[in-house]
């Protein structure tokens, strides 16, 4: 069960609750509602997890295109000192080991954007729950007060005559 089902459960108790008359307030079951927001409190650790497995997700894969930017790198030099011995081919060689540093580089930013725009698609998507969550409880919240200030008013809960 995840945070939304819990919040869902939330809503419904509220929305099913009985209505005060001539009020917008209703009755609702105290120890039920914050039994719930604790089950909602315990899951969002796991939807934080998701999140930093995410942020590590991004890192191993910038990390693996330097890993491979290097080898390209490394694979360049070696073929460069390879025709050190005839100037035009060192030429050729030198000329080549910048074009393939410069497409290694630009692949390695390439996928770091991709990687970048991905854990911002997720983590967006991850905010937008969040602040459903938020609003969640603070609609429940304010209901609670809403209850707490009619009832420091006085009203009586019995029905009236008639």
């Amino acid at each position: 069960m995840d945070v939304h089902d819990k919040l869902d459960e939330l809503s419904a108790l509220v929305e099913g609750a009985r209505a005060m008359p001539m009020s917008a307030s209703c009755v609702v079951n105290r120890a039920q509602v914050l039994d719930l927001l604790d089950e909602a409190r315990s899951l969002l650790p796991a939807s934080l997890d998701q999140a930093d497995d995410i942020l590590a997700e991004r890192d191993g894969i910038v990390a693996a295109a330097r890993v491979s930017a290097a080898e390209v790198l490394a694979q360049a030099d070696e073929e460069a000192r390879a025709r050190v011995s005839e100037h035009e081919v060192y030429r050729a060689a030198l000329a080549e080991a910048d074009a393939v540093r410069a497409e290694a580089d630009a692949e390695a930013e390439r996928m770091r954007r991709e990687t970048d725009d991905y854990v911002d698609a997720k983590l967006a998507n991850f905010e937008v729950a969040l602040h459903k969550t938020l609003a969640a409880v603070q609609k429940g919240r304010d209901k609670i007060r809403g209850r707490q200030e009619y009832d420091e008013l006085g009203y009586d809960d019995s029905p009236l005559p008639g």
